[in-house]
């Protein structure tokens, strides 16, 4: 009767502190704080789940609704009201916008809609029948010179994959839907950013239930490289002929959507203009692969030039600092900077919330 008298609080707690666990990013974040000198502002919600964001023009920004199915346009000068531009999608994760169409990354499918201006018509299906499982297929985006880039993650937490266009980097034809496998081993990437003079930089978050291993990850690409998955252990977290990462980040966190910040923002980083590097911003979602709540963060991710580069290793040209910028955040997943250099987040789940984050005047 003593050990149970004893065990059942022990019992009870540890329940609380999972249902907590599950409960506790998706409500409103009540202590959302940036560093000293910044504030973050709640400009609207009711989104269910955000999980891209694209700026199109100075006042407008396209989001993806992966819960709702849908593109919408939302208008900051009318109090980011806003309308839905496409619709009936199945978990949408990631857009690409030009001056003749979009392209919308599903599940497991990449479709091309034309575009008459804020008109989008005559669907055609790019790529499809890529598998999903664990994960699926994210954030589209592009090289400058048109060729798309597509996000796809692994169907599982460790296995290998039957299809060897999940856990990877794909590159896709705009036009025609031709596609390849540009970088292999990337479990589940989600999102990634083109940087002039140093090239495409992209998250990549690793398996669960090994502890401490391994470290969620930032890489550089590399054409036809592997990033280790799934031959990683704790012993070997960089096996043999693959391609070590350029900044890690806490185990089992989900370091997920990324943003470049421009010169000149009065968000803190680095003005590659002025030759000092560049500077990303991170969204770390959380995870449910810890017994605490963990992530719920932002982190500035900094890139300075080592001009360290006669072995051809594009890790060698940089050293990197991951710092928090924002905590208690509740669960954010798409950023993006405005034209005009302000930081934009939305947060994913329940009540999806759209938020700015600017200098305190």
């Amino acid at each position: 009767m003593g050990i149970r008298r004893h065990t059942t609080p022990v019992v009870a707690l540890l329940l609380f502190l999972l249902i907590a666990r599950e409960i506790y990013p998706y409500t409103e974040p009540l202590n959302a704080e940036a560093i000293d000198g910044f504030e973050i502002e709640k400009l609207a919600s009711g989104f269910g789940g955000p999980t891209c964001m694209t700026w199109a023009e100075a006042d407008l920004l396209l989001m993806c609704d992966r819960d709702g199915g849908r593109i919408l346009l939302l208008n900051a000068s009318q109090d980011f009201s806003h309308t839905t531009i496409i619709s009936n999608l199945d978990h949408p994760h990631g857009l690409h916008l030009t001056e003749d169409y979009m392209i919308v990354s599903e599940e497991g499918v990449l479709a091309k809609y034309q575009r008459s201006n804020w008109t989008f018509g005559n669907r055609s299906i790019l790529v499809e029948g890529i598998p999903s499982g664990n994960h699926q297929t994210n954030s589209v985006r592009a090289f400058p010179n048109g060729t798309l880039i597509w996000h796809s993650g692994s169907t599982c937490n460790v296995c290998q994959e039957n299809d060897n266009r999940n856990a990877a980097l794909l590159w896709v034809d705009p036009v025609n839907g031709e596609h390849g496998v540009l970088a292999s081993g990337v479990r589940n990437s989600f999102d990634g950013v083109w940087v002039e003079g140093a090239g495409y930089v992209f998250s990549d978050n690793g398996r669960d239930w090994e502890g401490d291993h391994p470290r969620e990850e930032i890489n550089l690409l590399v054409n036809g490289g592997a990033y280790g998955w799934p031959d990683d252990d704790p012993e070997h977290p960089v096996p043999e002929g693959t391609i070590a990462p350029i900044a890690t980040w806490t185990p089992h966190t989900s370091l997920n959507g990324l943003a470049l910040r421009p010169d000149g923002s009065a968000i803190p980083g680095l003005d590659s203009s002025k030759g000092q590097g560049f500077t990303i911003y991170g969204t770390v979602f959380g995870s449910w692969n810890t017994l605490l709540p963990q992530g719920h963060e932002i982190v500035r991710i900094d890139f300075v030039p080592t001009g360290l580069n006669e072995t051809g290793d594009s890790n060698a040209a940089w050293t990197t600092e991951v710092t928090r910028f924002a905590t208690d955040v509740g669960t954010p997943l798409p950023i993006s900077f405005s034209p005009d250099g302000t930081l934009y987040y939305a947060t994913f789940g329940g009540n999806g919330g759209l938020y700015r984050i600017t200098a305190q005047t």
